[in-house]
């Protein structure tokens, strides 16, 4: 074994460890934080069936599940935006970049301005946000066809184009909202605050099940990274491991926004600091992505609650995006000329 892969492994050994401690630490500050505050002590022992009718409400009907389906989010957000610097071989991609986001937020707002009579709300605004993710989806990709053949540029200026247009048709629903106006807003800011349990009976089966089925594609990814030609002389099916891919982040995606709304910064910041420290390897850098996706967001969770107490909870989205974006931007200044892809 040679110096250098001896030391990603030792590298990517102590970031695993450093990010599983930083969930552990997460978790606990994430359940004793917020307006009802508890010790440690009080919140392992509601866990195990203690605690008093209060503290169960608090830590196991309101900030557990907000702290699940945070971790489940954080996870998916994170491999799915992995997976998509892969496939346009661009470590500026995101999970959003097919106009994703926009295209659930076309259905959260439809949902919310145009109520369905005897549906409930809670309902209606996840499902139509997955439908017309998943919908975006197919457009992009049947607009990037061209003679049976999709290439990646196609796929992006797709995407560019379909979610300017979505964006607009937002804006538009926005504008005339009317009273409505507050619950679009807050939907496009992202928030864990009103998760449920059975929320993540449905997110954490999807988040896993094709997270770990990205996974299985990584040295496919590899391969693809070097581009589609030498991809193919190596054995890969390009054709048939980028639909795959493109399907499974946008399950993933589509899963995580229609409850959450959009969270952004995750699945681009994760999987490029990763590459920098740990190298090109999407056998190494995807499973870990799963772990640091979940302690960023359980991060970024804990400090909307604390950043502005004055005015409540934060948007995750929001905290996400102030801590994300000056990260990534100094990433960028740092290192101009290497991005982790060589």
């Amino acid at each position: 074994m040679d110096k250098v892969s001896y030391g990603r492994k030792v590298a990517a050994v102590i970031v695993l460890v450093s990010i599983v401690t930083l969930i552990c630490v997460y978790m606990d500050l994430s359940w004793i934080s917020g307006r009802d505050c508890y010790d440690v002590s009080t919140v392992i022992d509601t866990i195990l069936g203690g605690g008093t009718f209060g503290s169960r409400i608090i830590i196991l009907d309101i900030n557990a599940p907000r702290v699940g389906i945070g971790i489940f989010v954080g996870m998916g957000l994170a491999v799915a935006g992995c997976a998509m610097q892969a496939v346009f071989r661009n470590p500026l991609a995101s999970p959003y970049i097919l106009g994703l986001s926009s295209g659930a937020s076309v259905g959260a707002a439809v949902s919310m301005l145009f109520a369905i009579p005897l549906i409930p709300l809670a309902i209606v605004t996840p499902v139509l946000a997955f439908v017309t993710c998943f919908a975006t989806m197919i457009l992009v990709y049947s607009m990037s066809r061209v003679g049976g053949h999709v290439r990646t540029e196609s796929l992006i200026l797709s995407g560019v184009a379909v979610s300017s247009l979505l964006s607009a048709i937002v804006s538009f629903l926005t504008f005339i909202a009317g009273d409505k106006l507050e619950g679009i807003v807050f939907w496009s800011m992202g928030s864990l605050s009103n998760a449920e349990w059975s929320e993540i009976l449905f997110v954490a089966p999807i988040i896993v099940m094709c997270g770990l089925l990205l996974i299985t594609q990584a040295k496919g990814l590899n391969a693809m990274m070097l581009g589609d030609l030498h991809a193919m002389d190596l054995g890969i099916d390009v054709k048939r491991t980028r639909l795959l891919v493109l399907i499974l982040s946008t399950a993933i995606v589509a899963s995580a926004v229609s409850f959450t709304g959009v969270i952004g910064f995750i699945g681009l910041v994760i999987p490029h600091v990763l590459r920098i420290l740990l190298g090109p390897d999407n056998r190494v850098i995807m499973p870990l992505s799963m772990f640091a996706g979940a302690s960023f967001i359980l991060i970024c969770d804990f400090l909307s609650h604390v950043i502005a107490p004055y005015y409540g909870t934060l948007p995750i989205g929001v905290v996400t995006a102030l801590i994300g974006a000056p990260l990534f931007i100094y990433l960028l200044l740092r290192r101009k000329k290497e991005v982790g892809w060589n």
